[in-house]
């Protein structure tokens, strides 16, 4: 069963030192791809240059993420150009809006997010994408005249079925996390995860974050391995076999952020 798993936060603490130790995980696990996210400047270099190192398996993205935005300037553009024009980074991002906890000015915030739309048009490259709490605006942003037609996922989608449909409409895609195996937290998203077509899916850990709750095993952090898991529960909420859900949502990925893959050889 192959699959990809379109967010792993690889710069944090929790997963610092054990990389190689994760991607052998996750080419047992029957994952064909996995692409390391980018929040700042510092780990969207991170994120490249493993995805240089790891050719082929592993891509990068690369932007500013929300709760760091009042570092960014209007400089900063050179410098994720150079990472922007790299064929290893496939999207840009993670960026978007996130007034939930608001580590950054919601003014900076909206700065760094009309910057990173507009340079996604110019690079054309998907977005990887973050909205917490900020559907509003973010949609404001997203739709402004200038930033073009957008294409990109809107990552760990935790909302509701309504909600869903509005970012369908604006041409994005849904990354489903282990949210969904949440049955306390997870109702909106269990619901919303019938609805929404399968083209329009995309699995992610957004490790080491989100541990599948139908994982029996687990260590003290999420990785791509678990990532079977979500595929399992959204075959059962979906009433679809788990095979054709990880081909179709592999597929999905593949195409949106042009992903060339092949299964990797065990190390």
């Amino acid at each position: 069963m192959d699959l990809i798993d379109i967010g792993v936060n690889f710069h944090t603490s929790q997963l610092a030192g054990h990389t190689s130790d994760i991607l052998a995980r996750a080419r047992e696990a029957g994952l064909v791809s996995v692409m390391a996210t980018g929040t700042s400047h510092k780990s969207s270099v991170q994120a490249l240059h493993l995805a240089r190192a790891e050719r082929g398996f592993v891509f990068a993205t690369a932007g500013v993420h929300p709760h760091s935005a009042d570092n960014w300037s209007p400089s900063d553009l050179e410098r994720f150009a150079l990472l922007w024009e790299s064929p290893e980074v496939v999207a840009i991002g993670e960026c978007g809006l996130d007034y939930n906890r608001n580590f950054s000015s919601r003014e900076n915030q909206r700065k760094a997010f009309s910057a990173q739309l507009r340079a996604a048009a110019a690079f054309k490259k998907p977005l990887f994408l973050h909205c917490r709490d900020a559907f509003e605006e973010f949609h404001a942003l997203v739709t402004e005249p200038g930033v073009g037609a957008v294409r990109g996922v809107v990552h760990c989608f935790t909302g509701t079925y309504d909600e869903a449909l509005a970012f369908l409409a604006m041409g994005l895609d849904i990354g489903i996390t282990g949210w969904v195996t949440d049955l306390n937290r997870g109702g909106a998203l269990r619901e919303a995860v019938k609805g929404i077509p399968l083209e329009r899916l995309h699995l992610e850990t957004d490790a080491p974050y989100l541990s599948p709750k139908n994982l029996k095993r687990r260590r003290t952090y999420n990785e791509p391995a678990n990532l079977r898991w979500v595929a399992h529960e959204v075959a059962l909420l979906k009433g679809l076999p788990l095979e054709e859900v990880a081909r179709r949502c592999t597929e999905n990925s593949g195409r949106l952020f042009s992903l060339k893959t092949t299964r990797p050889e065990m190390r």
